[in-house]
């Protein structure tokens, strides 16, 4: 379960742990019934009554809702944060736009895009 994107280890197993099951039965052991309901509850993690801290977008910025994302949604939404970012001109959207380094990382050895400039030793 921790395969699909913006299901991680922890939160696959709260998931697990709250319907019951084992965490190392393999999916093919499940009735169908039971893959049903954790097919439901991965889709809407917020029905289970989790704390908001297990969320991975928490207090979203149009609506101010705990939720959880997962699959494409999770890509949309990170582009969508991106992209505001870089139209306000915050600092890490102007980092974003210019293709640096966003979270205060060094620049002066890493992140080189194309030709690597190194240090050459003179003759």
């Amino acid at each position: 379960m921790a395969q699909i994107r913006g299901i991680g280890y922890t939160t696959a197993l709260a998931i697990l742990r709250k319907m019951g099951l084992d965490p190392h039965m393999r999916l093919g052991y499940l009735s169908d019934a039971k893959i049903r309901e954790l097919d439901e509850i991965v889709r809407d993690i917020t029905k289970l009554g989790f704390p908001s801290w297990l969320y991975n977008r928490r207090k979203d910025y149009t609506t101010g809702k705990d939720m959880h994302l997962i699959g494409a949604e999770l890509i949309f939404y990170a582009r969508q944060d991106i992209e505001r970012e870089k139209k306000i001109k915050s600092w890490r959207g102007v980092r974003h736009a210019l293709g640096l380094k966003v979270r205060g990382q060094r620049t002066a050895t890493t992140g080189r895009i194309g030709m690597t400039v190194g240090v050459s030793k003179k003759r």
